[in-house]
């Protein structure tokens, strides 16, 4: 008997951020690589014969759990990939659900139905995940396997091997979470499903020290947030000089190389003010109406994107002590880097380890 451990990725930027992933290269978040360590405690005494991943850097990151503690080498998959979503890539969840609502909807709830132009079909990933993990375990009799993978591609294999069809997997076979272990038998011929989804680990007090109090959850993986569009017309500047007043700033609003006004729906919700520095941070300003929403480090997600494009593997911004923007700061995982003019810098590395 094989025996086999499904593990998904840890929190990955697309999944803070809001943005469709697919195949799109994202890093893990700091929630994420605190549920790492989680998933190394989890496994410190578990002996693994050998670890698979999807080729994708969050799946990579998320295996190094296993094979940095247990001395394995990493065997990169790209059978074990997430679906491919088209278009849909690297777009915000709110820009997808304001342009495609119904097939947004289908991809969560009616698989059998889901289809986009460049994208993969979800039975065209059941099969090309089910094929990678049959073939792995038929390459390893009689061993116990660590195996990276996605959320929706596991999601899909997990309802297949209990019997759900594609038009109900969306009602009766959940996402599992972050980091969510699901363990499968391989006896020569056909898989089997032990237990899912079990995310114990993300419940010890190690792993829960590190949780922020009251911070903003999401209610559901899909759960759509912010769409963004360059800030234009004859009230920009009002606006940004307001939203500039409003974190506190003093003295004109700096120029930037882009402005970007975030919406939910269609009411403005926020700004995202970006310096011509590569990965310099103006301004991240969300209504106040709007705030412990989960919707601020939305904005964060856009200056990351924008800054990658550019060559950039670092945020950095300015705030006065004290101040709201400084509170934003240290929350999205920005670190401290000494003082100017009365105001203490920040900074955020945001490049891939090359190591992994």
């Amino acid at each position: 008997m094989t025996t086999i451990y499904l593990i998904r990725h840890a929190e990955a930027e697309g999944n803070l951020y809001r943005i469709a992933q697919g195949q799109y290269e994202s890093s893990l978040t700091d929630r994420g690589w605190r549920q790492v360590r989680a998933l190394e405690r989890r496994f410190a005494d578990i002996r693994i014969d050998a670890v698979y991943a999807s080729d994708l850097y969050r799946t990579r990151a998320t295996a190094t759990a296993i094979c940095r503690s247990h001395g394995l080498p990493l065997h990169r998959c790209p059978g074990l990939r997430e679906i491919c979503v088209g278009d849909w890539e690297g777009r915000t969840w709110g820009d997808i659900a304001r342009s495609a609502p119904e097939a947004m909807a289908d991809f969560g709830s009616r698989m059998d139905r889901w289809s986009i132009p460049g994208a993969e079909t979800p039975a065209e990933v059941l099969a090309r995940v089910k094929a990678a993990v049959e073939d792995i375990a038929r390459a390893n009799p009689g061993k116990t396997l660590a195996l990276f993978s996605h959320g929706y591609a596991i999601r899909l294999l997990l309802a297949n091997l209990q019997g759900i069809s594609l038009r109900d997997t969306g009602e009766k076979s959940p996402t599992g979470d972050n980091t969510a272990v699901s363990l499968l038998e391989w006896d020569g011929e056909a898989l089997r499903v032990v237990w899912q989804n079990d995310n114990r680990h993300l419940k010890d007090p190690a792993y829960l020290a590190g949780e922020k109090p009251g911070r903003a959850k999401r209610a559901f993986a899909l759960e759509p947030g912010l769409w963004f569009r360059p800030l234009e017309g004859p009230e920009a500047a009002e606006r940004l000089a307001a939203a500039w007043a409003e974190a506190g700033e003093q003295g004109p609003v700096p120029a930037a190389s882009l402005t970007l006004e975030g919406l939910l729906n269609e009411e403005p919700a926020g700004l995202l003010h970006l310096a011509p520095e590569t990965g310099r941070i103006h301004l991240a300003y969300i209504r106040p109406d709007c705030r412990r929403r989960g919707l601020g480090v939305q904005l964060l997600g856009q200056a990351v994107q924008y800054t990658r494009a550019q060559g950039g593997e670092t945020l950095s911004a300015a705030a006065a002590p004290g101040t709201p923007g400084e509170a934003y700061l240290r929350d999205c995982g920005f670190a401290p880097q000494g003082e100017a003019e009365g105001r203490r810098l920040w900074q955020k590395p945001i490049g891939f380890d090359p190591s992994i």
